[in-house]
């Protein structure tokens, strides 16, 4: 199906089952423990040995030897890979770093060998003894160090320089001017199930029982590294305990499982890597320095707008894109948006939820503060002159599809009562608290993928749904259940939803925002497809018959699904592929969040009293799991401004805070009671499913608005994130 006009009224329309508060059909499993995760198998892997990944000690340099001879004739050793004796070996195109090192090392824990063994502590006593000989090389760690070096990164995903006008001129005119630079840290994903997985093979194919966002780039990545076809590959990933972009592709977790298993006769491996690992041995976000110019006029009418990001990655990867939103967040005449990378030898910089805008958000909406301070204008209302309902470096030629940040900007400000606040910093306290307001907009740019699935219903009515899709804790498989309802005319317990294996039709998976709003569009394509097929054996018009209470009704003709697909059954399958409507119309979500905090007045702390956002995102296609959604962006948004950050260590290179005792991520009593709304909208230029992704966009500005609120309650600008207790108190002192 190719969605290239706006959707017309459709049966998702009916609202029966889609858009209903479902609890989550996969959530029984996974409380108690019978939700199957990638190292725990045991079923396809009873006999699985394991495999421990040894880890580069530098990071740059070279091997000069290794020496695995201990480590061979230790108990229980099966096996020991290199990158001498691992086969010939590719690069996957899309990782930048070599999942093998050898003999050149590219970052600290870059895998170096696996040691296979007939138990785990066997395998991990054993890879203490292999011994290897490095000639290390000087490190290039410091972003601010290598921002003179940083060069204009290639147009990947989207153009690293734009420009709209005359920015310098434009600028230089404007009365109310502002220029200034913010940072944000390293952070790391932290997800709660590690990277994992167990490998087999039989012969020359390959089996992997995987924790992995993306099915097909899985199969994709192992091909082109293995140097095997893809057909020869089967991958398999129905739950995921997190990802947050650190499983958009596979690791060194596969790669060494499937490589030991090869070097034991195919027998399974399992490897999973352990929490430092995580943070050295795959992905983070990587840091950024940002500077932010705006120039308006004293009506608090931005004029001119320019923002300049510089981040750091491994030779041949990519920037992050912190100036993307301010391309389309806020008018103004002259504009200017610029990236640049420096290359950092630091571990592989990639995709971490909301790649982009979340730090993007965290500097550009401190800046909107700044600047309604300098014009003495309320911050929420600077934000809705500068609304904009086109594209504005494309112009009106190209406007937005659906945009309602105003509404949420309004309706967020009444929820949370911001008419009580006090403009001028540190005049209200609590006991020893001061207490301060902040707010900041929410945007994230709305993505499409194609996306195909299989529908069939049986001979008791059951319909089973099977897609390449992922769950990765976001509600994949009842959204999928509650479309494939909805269309077919069937209760949700009577959708049966087969996620995560790539024999399943190819899916958008879990990334980038775009997993719900496209994977449910491929399920509606199929069962458009299923739905002529059950009309046409029964004898009715595909166009008007109707499908309700796992019936197909035409004027008085009424027949069951069940007895329409007989003992054979119906099955069809189709995907939804999008045209250019994205390209015509900037499609976006919107939200904006509040937030008041209370820092005390002796120590600097920092506590978070009360939080709340307002959302526009389209259709929600089940509004329990999108609030759940949010919820967990704004609580890593409050990770991100007040503690997250990776510590990198001058001379060696690597991030010291490696594990969940020393990396800060926010628990139960830093987080308040969270309001979340819902503004009710639907796009029809999005999807057949009127909805946009909504994951992302909870995360994207929540920082801001806490670092705001920590301005407005002691009068203390930081500009560089996190927010921690010395900056405040330096802060403070000075004041």
């Amino acid at each position: 199906m190719k969605f290239d006009t706006p959707a017309a009224t459709n049966p998702i329309d009916r609202l029966k089952v889609v858009g209903q508060p479902h609890d989550r059909i996969d959530g029984k499993l996974k409380t108690t423990g019978k939700a199957p995760y990638a190292y725990e198998r045991h079923d396809v892997a009873p006999d699985a040995a394991y495999g421990c990944i040894l880890g580069a000690a530098i990071a740059k340099g070279r091997i000069d030897r290794i020496d695995t001879s201990a480590a061979r004739r230790a108990p229980g050793v099966l096996a020991v890979v290199t990158y001498e004796n691992a086969g010939k070996l590719g690069k996957a195109k899309a990782i930048t770093a070599r999942l093998l090192a050898g003999p050149e090392v590219q970052h600290f824990d870059q895998a170096v060998a696996v040691v296979v063994a007939e138990t785990f502590e066997q395998a991990r006593s054993a890879a203490r003894l292999i011994r290897v000989d490095y000639t290390k090389a000087k490190g290039r760690y410091d972003l601010a160090a290598a921002k003179a070096s940083a060069v204009k990164p290639k147009d990947d995903f989207s153009p690293a320089d734009t420009a709209t006008g005359d920015f310098a001129k434009g600028f230089a005119r404007a009365p109310v001017r502002l220029d200034q630079t913010y940072t944000t840290p390293d952070q790391c994903h932290a997800m709660m199930e590690p990277h994992a997985t167990i490998a087999a093979w039989t012969g020359d194919k390959l089996t992997l029982w995987t924790s992995n966002q993306m099915i097909d780039w899985a199969v994709r990545d192992m091909s082109e590294t293995l140097l095997i076809p893809k057909e020869n590959i089967h991958v398999m990933s129905p739950y995921i305990g997190g990802g947050f972009g650190g499983k958009l592709w596979v690791r060194s977790d596969a790669v060494m499982a499937a490589l030991g298993s090869r070097a034991i006769g195919g027998r399974p491996v399992k490897v999973a890597l352990a929490r430092p690992q995580v943070f050295n041995n795959t992905t983070h976000r990587p840091a950024t320095i940002q500077r932010i110019r705006i120039g308006a006029d004293r009506d608090g009418k931005i004029l001119a707008i320019g923002h300049e990001s510089w981040s750091g990655d491994l030779p041949g990867g990519g920037p992050e894109t912190a100036a993307n939103q301010t391309r389309l967040l806020y008018g103004g005449k002259d504009r200017m948006t610029a990236h640049r990378l420096a290359v950092l030898d630091l571990p592989e910089g990639n995709a971490m939820r909301a790649p982009g805008e979340a730090p993007g958000m965290l500097a550009l909406e401190i800046a909107m503060d700044e600047l309604a301070e300098r014009l003495k204008l309320d911050p929420v209302e600077l934000r809705i002159r500068n609304d904009v309902q086109f594209d504005p470096e494309a112009g009106p030629e190209r406007p937005f599809s659906h945009r309602n940040l105003v509404g949420c900007l309004r309706i967020g400000a009444e929820r949370f009562g911001w008419d009580r606040r006090n403009p001028t910093p540190g005049q209200v306290r609590d006991g020893r608290w001061l207490v301060g307001m902040g707010m900041a907009a929410a945007f994230r740019n709305n993505l499409t993928m194609k996306s195909a699935a299989r529908v069939g219903v049986d001979a008791r009515g059951v319909v089973t749904v099977a897609t390449d899709m992922t769950d990765i804790g976001t509600g994949s498989y009842t959204i999928i259940a509650q479309t494939a309802a909805e269309m077919m005319g069937v209760p949700i317990d009577k959708v049966v939803v087969l996620l995560g294996d790539s024999s399943f039709p190819v899916s958008a998976g879990s990334g980038g925002q775009w997993g719900g709003n496209s994977s449910t569009s491929g399920v509606y394509a199929a069962c458009v497809k299923l739905r002529e097929a059950v009309a046409l054996k029964a004898g009715l018009d595909p166009a008007t018959a109707v499908f309700e209470n796992g019936k197909v009704k035409q004027s008085r003709k009424s027949l069951s699904l069940a007895r329409i697909a007989g003992p054979s059954g119906l099955s069809a399958e189709d995907s939804i592929e999008f045209g250019d409507l994205g390209e015509k119309f900037a499609q976006s979500t919107f939200g904006a969040h509040f937030a008041e905090v209370g820092v005390d007045a002796d120590t600097g702390e920092i506590r978070v009293r009360r939080m709340s956002g307002a959302f526009a995102a389209g259709r929600i296609l089940n509004p329990k799991s999108a609030r759940s959604q949010v919820i967990g962006a704004m609580t890593m948004g409050v990770g991100a401004a007040l503690m997250e950050e990776a510590v990198i260590d001058p001379g060696f290179g690597y991030f010291v805070n490696h594990d969940m005792a020393e990396y800060q991520v926010p628990v139960h009593a830093d987080i308040p009671h969270q309001d979340v709304f819902f503004l009710d909208e639907v796009d029809d230029k999005s999807s057949p499913m009127k909805a946009k992704g909504v994951g992302e966009l909870g995360i994207c500005g929540v920082g801001a608005a806490v670092a705001n609120a920590v301005y407005n309650a002691c009068g203390v600008r930081i500009r560089d994130y996190p927010l921690t207790l010395d900056k405040v108190l330096k802060g403070m002192a000075a004041a």
